[in-house]
């Protein structure tokens, strides 16, 4: 019990600085050294295009090796460990992108729920534009995912627009369907909360699909709990967390674990039961 009670203590106190746990983790993924590493991936959505990307696009490798046949196995290999250890945590916590979507929900506009089903788009995304088309098009295909990606647009052709027009060279305008992707999505982000990981990332579904049987994991505690439904409240992906703790919608902003009852709680595979 000792166990448990400090590791979910650890998370108690960092949970009201997660916004700022984001922010730090700015500097290992923007190359504060100018050093890059696009040889290996981050566990994270992050365009490898943006200028300041230290390290690769996970999503886009897969891509990019689906449009070679081939199996990018390192990069495989870090998504199953990753997932295997902490399941979605890295989206709540550190990806960047999903860091750029929180900060825009502080904004003081109206914000409306997303239907639960919209989840599933995810799957689409991933099945899809990232395996199927890069396989059986190439890269050359409209709906390949680099093409797509509101993360290529907003960190990589906006930053590209704004250096060529501060360098007074001609500016090359990203084509219309990109200006429209990343138009829709800048919109949607003062109105959804995360609207692109609860219904499009392919990184967050594949995360999350071992959010059941990673070594992190929520655990309700049933003793505890008196169905007050305030988890309900503090989550903001409209999920019923003390029904379903490891939800596959599930980013583990561990909002949730803010109940004053204690009802719901941060756990490893180390603890005792």
């Amino acid at each position: 019990m000792v166990g448990r009670t400090r590791f979910a203590g650890v998370f108690a106190r960092l949970q009201p600085y997660r916004l700022w746990v984001q922010s730090a983790f700015l500097f290992v993924w923007l190359a504060p050294f100018g050093l890059r590493y696009h040889g290996v991936c981050a566990p994270v959505f992050h365009c490898y295009a943006c200028p300041l990307a230290t390290f690769a696009c996970p999503i886009g490798v897969l891509a990019n090796f689906s449009a070679l046949h081939l199996i990018p196995f390192m990069t495989v290999g870090l998504l199953v460990v990753f997932g295997a250890l902490v399941g979605s945590l890295f989206c709540g916590w550190a990806c960047p992108f999903g860091w750029l979507q929180d900060l825009a929900a502080k904004l003081p506009t109206p914000k409306f729920e997303l239907p639960r089903w919209t989840g599933h788009f995810r799957f689409v995304v991933l099945g899809v534009t990232v395996l199927a088309i890069p396989y059986l098009y190439g890269e050359s295909h409209p709906l390949f995912i680099c093409r797509i990606c509101p993360a290529g647009g907003v960190e990589a052709a906006l930053p590209g627009v704004v250096q060529q027009a501060w360098t007074g060279q001609q500016i090359l305008w990203p084509n219309a369907i990109k200006l429209s992707i990343i138009g829709v999505f800048l919109v949607a982000i003062l109105f959804f909360k995360r609207p692109w990981c609860r219904v499009f990332c392919p990184l967050g579904v594949i995360f999350s699909s071992f959010n059941r049987v990673s070594a992190f994991f929520l655990r309700v505690d049933r003793s505890a709990c008196t169905d007050c439904q305030r988890c309900h409240k503090l989550c903001q992906y409209n999920i019923e967390p003390e029904k379903s703790p490891n939800d596959l919608r599930c980013i583990r902003c561990l909002e949730c674990t803010r109940c004053s009852f204690g009802a719901l709680t941060p756990h490893t595979i180390l603890e005792r039961p």
